[in-house]
């Protein structure tokens, strides 16, 4: 009988569920949105009620497309957006809307570690960077506001650990994610008071879950969930993944050579070695989910979310001509940017809609537009300049290891062979895209099949799930071209780098 993996994520706003069999074939997906709440600037949170609920609905609806017998599951896991922070109350309910990672209400809190020696101080112990998003940052923004908030709270959980609880009832924390928040000993793996007093946050200890690791079991399908979801009750569920775990083993990151780039909401740029890499220049060094290793990220908000908001903004006539057509607005998109090559002109866009890997307050810009440019130019611009921020965070991971051989891609981006073939030309090195379009729900299939025994390491799972569809060699006839793109881009964020201030 063909058994099969459930891999669950959840991103900033959707919720998905995949079924796998054990040769990584995608069987069937299924997705439900949730809405954003911002009851004021820089709050980015959600209904925890209504996250679950889309979770229960994503999961009865890939059932019900697979026409396969839950029985027939023998593993689930989670994965979902690292930092934010949800928590629970002393009822097993939410005390709060959960918190997403790009929420920036304690922005105060991280100038001020940086500013008084704190950062420099705890690095040796955390090995990455602060920012408002992380739970560290949170739980000292509502211990001065909303005391009363933690006083009712019995667990303070990560996103995907949330939906596993929802599953099975057990309280946890999981090692990848729980070790990306600046809440854990990342050199000694542990919980650490001495850390936590230095945040002053000490007494928010009692709320962290136990910590265990990602492909342990968790718990099992409860009796009310199974009626939920058509789930067999008693189907074991892994801890799951921080999602930058999840989609570097799904594109087949088991060992030190390898590469990954996620373009997505995020530009993520990672690799995995034995020993920890601890830098105050890079973004962060967390656990990975194979124990021995960890994985050193470089990233920011920057890269295809930008893409997203021009064609929310500019596109609408493709949008609609798409619809006639049965074409994606991404179709319009691509086809504009390869109506023009990197050579005919020379417009630098950066970046930093939603974010950014400078100056925190850098804003976006398109610099060297003419009256001559149309939506062509300024979309093969937005690509390029998505890529180049890219190119500026392995810039600073290659210091600390040797170039890759060929760099495995996911995300938003990995769609486009136009763009795929961008990422090629400007960092000169093969780009290698797999056949998953869910990165997210493929890691944490391939989390639970080493959790119940399907296989006997996360190098055998990615052996037998991970596939690459093709291979994107660069075109060496446009190295020079972006060589000099790039230095320009360099040297605009230089340029302008006196005049944040001015547009806060």
């Amino acid at each position: 009988m063909q058994k099969y993996l459930l891999g669950i994520d959840n991103g900033g706003t959707m919720s998905k569920a995949a079924l796998y069999d054990l040769e990584g074939k995608e069987v069937a997906v299924a997705s439900c949105k949730t809405e954003m709440i911002m009851p004021a600037p820089g709050f980015t949170e959600r209904n925890m009620n209504e996250m679950w609920q889309a979770n229960v609905s994503a999961i009865k609806e890939v059932i019900n497309k697979s026409g396969i017998n839950s029985e027939n599951i023998v593993g689930i896991a989670t994965t979902g957006h690292g930092n934010g922070m949800y928590l629970v109350d002393k009822e097993g309910k939410p005390a709060y809307n959960g918190i997403i990672s790009t929420d920036t209400r304690a922005n105060d809190y991280v100038e001020k570690w940086y500013s008084d020696g704190t950062f420099e101080k705890v690095l040796p112990k955390t090995m990455q960077s602060i920012w408002a998003g992380q739970p560290v940052a949170l739980l000292s923004w509502f211990k001065d506001n909303k005391p009363q908030i933690l006083e009712n709270t019995k667990w303070v959980f990560m996103c995907k650990d949330y939906i596993r609880y929802c599953l099975t009832g057990e309280a946890h924390a999981e090692i990848t994610d729980i070790s990306g928040t600046n809440l854990m000993n990342v050199k000694d793996v542990k919980y650490d008071n001495n850390l936590l007093q230095e945040f002053d946050i000490e007494d928010v200890l009692e709320l962290l879950p136990p910590i265990k690791y990602s492909s342990e079991i968790f718990g099992y399908v409860t009796e009310e969930v199974a009626k939920l979801t058509g789930l067999k009750e008693g189907t074991p569920v892994a801890g799951g993944l921080f999602d930058i775990d999840s989609c570097a083993i799904a594109t087949g990151i088991a060992d030190e050579e390898k590469l990954c780039i996620v373009a997505g909401t995020w530009s993520i740029n990672e690799y995995i070695s034995k020993e920890p890499i601890v830098s105050k220049d890079l973004f962060m060094t967390s656990l990975y989910c194979m124990e021995g290793y960890w994985l050193t990220t470089e990233a920011s908000p920057t890269s295809a979310s930008n893409l997203e908001w021009f064609v929310s903004q500019f596109l609408g006539e493709e949008k609609n001509q798409g619809l006639e057509d049965n074409k994606s607005v991404y179709d319009y998109s691509n086809e504009y940017v390869e109506s023009v090559s990197a050579d005919e002109f020379n417009i630098i866009f950066l970046p930093f809609l939603f974010g950014t890997n400078v100056d925190v307050t850098a804003k976006s810009c398109f610099l060297g537009l003419n009256g001559w440019h149309t939506k062509a130019h300024i979309l093969r611009a937005i690509y390029e300049g998505v890529v180049f921020c890219h190119k500026a965070h392995l810039d600073k991971l290659m210091a600390y290891r040797k170039a890759p051989k060929a760099i495995r891609i996911a995300g938003g981006a990995a769609r486009s062979k136009v763009w795929v073939q961008i990422f090629a030309d400007i960092l000169q090195i093969p780009i290698e895209v797999t056949t998953s379009t869910e990165l997210g729900t493929l890691g944490a299939a391939i989390c639970a099949g080493i959790a119940t025994n399907k296989f006997e390491s996360y190098k055998d799972a990615a052996n037998s799930m991970v596939e690459v569809a093709y291979t994107c060699y660069p075109n060496p006839d446009n190295k020079e071209v972006y060589d000099k793109k790039y230095s320009l881009y360099r040297e605009t964020i230089d340029a302008l780098s006196l005049l944040w201030d001015k547009f806060k």
